[in-house]
Formats: C-alpha cells, sequence, structure tokens
C-alpha cells in the first residue's frame, strides 16, 4: 500500500510514521509513506496557500489551486487512489471503514488548517469524507495519523499475529474481553482461574462470554445490530439479572 500526505507541516508526521508499528511496516515493504507540503504547489510568487472566503465571514479558506496540483501529480503514479478529505462533516469512521481502506493499494489524505477548503476540491477531488469524532482539531493532521495507522495495522503480517487484528474491538463486533499475563497472583489480585486450566474450549467460551459481558455493559448500543446466538441470549439473560 502506498499513503500520501498532503499537509502544510509534515514535520507533524515524522514521529508517528516514524516509530512502532507503521514504521516496522514500512521497512517489511507493507506500506510506503509520503508527506508532501502542499504550499510546494502553490503559483502564487509568495506560495499562498489560502485567501478570505467569498461573501465575508471568520478565518482563511484553502485555495483549489495547490491542492488540485498536488493530487494531479499523485496521481501521475497511480491513477486512481481513495483521495480522504479528513473533516468534520465526513462519514464517523469506524472499524469497518479502515478494512474497507485497509483493501485498497492508495490513499491520499487532505489535511487542511484554517477555516475550511474551497468546495471545490470536496466536490471534484475526493471520494471520500472522513470524520474521527463530533470534535473540532486544529486541522486534518492528526486525523489522517489515526485513520492511517488504524488501517496500516490490518495489512498482512504488519501485526507479525495474524490473529490479532481479528480479534480486535469493534472487528467482531463487540469489544475485546479481558487480558491477563503474569504473575497469576500480584497482591492478591488473582487471574480467572479457568486462564490457567489449560482447557482451551473452557477458555475460548470465557473469553467469548466476557466479550459479550463487557459490550453489554459499556457499549450496549454495538448490540442493536449484533446477530445473537442462542447461547449469547442466556448470557445476556444472565446479565441483567446480575
Amino acid at each position: 500500500m502506498k499513503i500520501d500526505f498532503l499537509t502544510l507541516f509534515p514535520e507533524m508526521f515524522h514521529g508517528v510514521i516514524g516509530n512502532s508499528i507503521l514504521k516496522k511496516a514500512e521497512e517489511k515493504g507493507a506500506v510506503q509513506f509520503n508527506v508532501t507540503n502542499f504550499r510546494e504547489y502553490s503559483d502564487h510568487k509568495h506560495a499562498t496557500v489560502d485567501d478570505y472566503p467569498y461573501g465575508g465571514g471568520a478565518g482563511m479558506v484553502l485555495k483549489p489551486q495547490p491542492i488540485f496540483d498536488a493530487v494531479e501529480a499523485i496521481k501521475q503514479e497511480s491513477s486512481a487512489p481513495k483521495v480522504i478529505l479528513v473533516c468534520p462533516q465526513g462519514e464517523t469512521y469506524s472499524q469497518k471503514k479502515a478494512e474497507e481502506l485497509a483493501k485498497e493499494d492508495h490513499l491520499v489524505f487532505i489535511c487542511g488548517h484554517y477555516e475550511g477548503y474551497d468546495e471545490r476540491i470536496r466536490e471534484h477531488l475526493v471520494t471520500d469524507e472522513i470524520s474521527i469524532g463530533d470534535f473540532i482539531l486544529t486541522g486534518g493532521e492528526l486525523a489522517s495519523m489515526v485513520i492511517a495507522d488504524s488501517v496500516v495495522r490490518l495489512l498482512p503480517d504488519v501485526l507479525g499475529n495474524e490473529d490479532s487484528p481479528v480479534l480486535d474491538s469493534f472487528s467482531t463486533g463487540l469489544l475485546e474481553h479481558p487480558h491477563y499475563t503474569r504473575p497469576s497472583d500480584f497482591r492478591g489480585l488473582k487471574v480467572p482461574d479457568v486462564l490457567i486450566s489449560g482447557n482451551h474450549a473452557k477458555i475460548e467460551d470465557w473469553r467469548e462470554k466476557e466479550s459479550l459481558r463487557r459490550t453489554y455493559e459499556r457499549r450496549p448500543d454495538l448490540l442493536e445490530t449484533y446477530t445473537l446466538s442462542d447461547k449469547q441470549k442466556k448470557w445476556i439473560d444472565e446479565f441483567k439479572k446480575q
């Protein structure tokens, strides 16, 4: 996969894509990152990328020319990338969307600052508009890094354990079950007996039940669209009585 970030602040990306899973993914050849300052594409003599909005109003608006030219330059190498605008008006990001994007060969993130974008960018360049939540950030850089991280970890061989992304919260439709590690008794706080029993069937049953319990207690909204098995329905009845 190739991922391009178009931004006015390329230095913001170095710490994120240069460490941890994203760095390892690039070293393995699973992904290639490119960070471009789209100010370099401005045709203005002072490299201006924004201007006052027509009709008046607060703030500055990103001009179409630099971003159009930057995206068109990228498309010379890849004719059909997903061009993603990170903005509060986009669809709310989810694990399902991450899984969809992980199937793509090329993602281009447009990271804006200031008051907003010229609407022609949205209408004629962008394939997807994504919001990571109902709050406002200074710019699109942090949001694009969040999305990229969630996508790259889904690429083959990136995490090392192929079961890791499958069992993550939201991937199964439920929140993930609790985890424990050594020591089995820490300051009198003990690991559930079933997890050290060696009975793998009972362990899997416990994990499924605790995953359902955690979802029921913390995110019951997820169960509104989740198809429960007969066993899970009995567990829900049990939770309600507790």
